[in-house]
């Protein structure tokens, strides 16, 4: 069974951290692009952090650059996103999509998401 499972969320202070997982089942996630995309109340979905299947090569919106660290466990088929310094604005529910071309398909699978608080 094809699935991604997010974890690691919960209830963090501003200027603490955080490390989100995003687990894959039934593929290999080396073989996808992955992204970190969050949504807060009444906003639009946000990517924020990615990391490239070719090369590991990372990508991050201005708003998470510097605080936040996307990176890949091969062996455990999951990817991270490592908080650092979060702030109440980084409040959401963070959830990861995984992007691929299989073949002559463009395959997507996103998590079910993991909601992310940043409160004093």
């Amino acid at each position: 069974q094809v699935q991604l499972v997010e974890s690691g969320g919960g209830l963090v202070q501003p200027g603490g951290s955080l490390k989100l997982s995003c687990a894959a089942s039934g593929f290999t996630l080396d073989d996808y692009a992955v992204g970190w995309i969050r949504q807060a109340p009444g906003k639009e979905r946000e990517g924020g952090s990615c990391i490239s299947s070719s090369d590991g090569s990372t990508m991050y919106a201005e708003s998470v650059k510097g605080r936040f660290t996307i990176f890949r466990d091969n062996a455990k088929n999951t990817v991270y996103l490592q908080m650092n310094s979060p702030k109440p604005e980084d409040t959401a529910v963070y959830y990861c999509k995984a992007q691929g071309a299989v073949g002559s398909s463009l395959r997507r699978y996103w998590g079910q998401g993991t909601q992310v608080t940043v409160s004093s």
